[in-house]
């Protein structure tokens, strides 16, 4: 689910966004979501609400981002979160709000979905 409608992106953006979550999917074998947009009152509940909405939650990754609220959550299935630990869904919320204050919103969507998918493959493994 990229950005709803695409509101207050350009197409290049939009572009931009779908790429970076169709990379993650080939990296990861997960399933990411992008959702953008105003958020229920407890945008935690909300954000859960929304993964749990998704064709496969136990395998899929959501960021929400409320940019006039300035609230991003993120939430990953049960499968997701064995290869994605809460330090690293951290170190990748941090690099987007970091992108954020300096008002890149397409791009720091893009690089913490990046961050997001790295962290979620989980190690390569070599067969003799």
């Amino acid at each position: 689910m990229p950005v709803p409608g695409g509101e207050g992106f350009s197409a290049a953006e939009r572009q931009q966004i779908d790429k970076a979550i169709r990379a993650a999917e080939v990296e990861s074998r997960f399933e990411f979501s992008v959702y953008v947009g105003p958020a229920d009152e407890d945008t935690r509940d909300f954000a859960e609400r929304l993964h749990g909405e998704l064709v496969t939650p136990a395998r899929s990754v959501l960021v929400m981002v409320d940019p006039v609220a300035r609230i991003l959550e993120v939430v990953t299935g049960e499968q997701a979160r064995r290869e994605l630990d809460d330090n690293e869904v951290r170190l990748a919320i941090a690099e987007m709000q970091s992108e954020f204050a300096t008002g890149g919103l397409a791009s720091g969507i893009v690089r913490g979905v990046n961050r997001l998918a790295a962290h979620a493959r989980g190690p390569r493994t070599l067969h003799a």
